[in-house]
């Protein structure tokens, strides 16, 4: 789950590699985009962790 996190972010090596080839897009639109997404991963990823592997335990 945290590789994910990593390399959905434009600032990762993955990431970069992603935005510097894209190919006949907005970079600006899409830099912001894939920052978008890397916040809702961050935010969503733990949150997911949480129900699959504690709340079961719980129950």
């Amino acid at each position: 789950m945290a590789s994910t996190i990593v390399d959905v972010s434009p600032f990762s090596t993955n990431g970069a590699l992603v935005l510097a080839n894209a190919q006949d897009v907005d970079r600006d639109r899409f830099y912001k985009q894939m920052l978008g997404y890397s916040g809702i991963v961050v935010v969503a990823g733990p949150l997911l962790a949480w129900l699959v592997f504690v709340v079961p335990g719980w129950l």
